[in-house]
């Protein structure tokens, strides 16, 4: 099968490899349909993945159909299914809490193992969800979509809650429109004025602060000297993380949907003094996948609108090379491997 692979920093290859081989029990084997290009994956290609042995496969955002399934599981030749990418043991601490998104012992499509920039993959049959209803490219967003639909399930914040999403990114912009859907009204903080008005331009965020020496006072003007009820931030940056406590209403959270390598410091008497919730959120579980899946499949969430640019799995290793530097217009990219239509089955 062809597959393109990411050698070494800066090096993106087609490849042929041997297909993978009948599923064993448990397990199935995917024809990939269509798969997104996640930040990870620029980190990657451009040599910034801390904990990453090349060569590598990339690829954990995934629709595909299913070809042949292992004994015990009940999948179709032909299914259209969702992945998720999080492989997870079942038997550490987390697992048997019922937490599998946060393993101990968690291997991530495309990053610790071998992912889906090729035609073929193996899964357990419990990381996949039926996607019916769903485009196959539609399908393919779920994943980086449920990150944001989990940041919003982890801070428990009801309708009317207000909340600030720090970072218009596709991660920031998932965690916005889930947040929207929540029933929260919803304010985004971005440094770059572009993002702000693209964002409400197609996605109706219309309240948006630009992030300067003047952001602490938009956000007393924004919420009347309280702060918000509920923030999540979105950026990856460990400033803007530190930064995010100050705009917390007193009873409030905080949701650290990113991660950094850094250390974070916050004042303990300000955190204090709001009785504030810190909350950290990691990848996603079932019940997200399906809210996601469900929520698409009612017209809640414009997918079409955050899909910017497509490519095909021969043009992927110029195209990722050339979108890691060029990003203006850019939310999300989807490369179309297989040659399915889109009847869903």
């Amino acid at each position: 099968m062809k597959a393109v692979v990411c050698r070494e920093p800066g090096v993106l290859d087609i490849i042929d490899r041997p297909s993978p081989a009948a599923p064993a029990p448990g397990w199935v084997r995917l024809a990939v349909s269509h798969v997104g290009i996640c930040g990870t994956d620029y980190h990657i290609f451009e040599g910034k993945h801390p904990f990453l042995e090349y060569p590598r496969v990339m690829g954990h955002e995934i629709s595909a159909t299913v070809i042949e399934a292992g004994d015990g599981v009940a999948l179709a030749a032909g299914a259209s299914v969702i992945v998720n990418p999080y492989l997870s043991c079942g038997q550490c601490v987390a697992c048997i809490k019922g937490k599998p998104n946060c393993c101990t012992n968690i291997k991530v499509l495309g990053v610790h193992t071998d992912g889906a920039f090729c035609e073929e993959i193996s899964v357990p049959a419990d990381n996949l969800y039926p996607a019916k209803g769903l485009s196959l490219e539609a399908a393919a967003t779920t994943e980086f979509l449920a990150i944001g639909a989990h940041a919003v399930r982890r801070s428990l914040a009801g309708a009317g809650a207000r909340s600030l999403v720090i970072g218009a990114g596709p991660i920031g912009l998932g965690a916005a429109i889930f947040s929207r859907i929540a029933g929260h009204e919803v304010t985004l903080l971005d440094t770059s004025a572009e993002r702000l008005q693209m964002a409400a331009e197609r996605f109706g965020f219309t309240s948006g602060i630009v992030a300067d020496e003047g952001t602490a006072n938009a956000v007393r003007e924004k919420t009347n000297g309280d702060g918000f009820d509920v923030v999540f931030d979105a950026t990856g940056y460990g400033p803007s993380m530190e930064k995010a406590f100050s705009f917390v209403a007193h009873g409030g959270a905080l949701v650290l949907v990113s991660v950094v390598k850094d250390d974070i410091r916050f004042s303990d008497p300000e955190f204090h003094k709001r009785e504030m919730t810190l909350i950290g959120s990691r990848n996603a579980t079932r019940a997200d996948f399906e809210h996601v899946a469900d929520s698409i499949a009612k017209g809640l969430v414009p997918v079409d609108k955050l899909i910017t640019h497509r490519t095909t799995l021969d043009n992927a290793p110029r195209d990722l090379a050339r979108w890691a530097h060029e990003k203006s217009g850019l939310i999300k990219a989807v490369i179309r491997v297989g040659n399915f239509s889109e009847s869903i089955k």
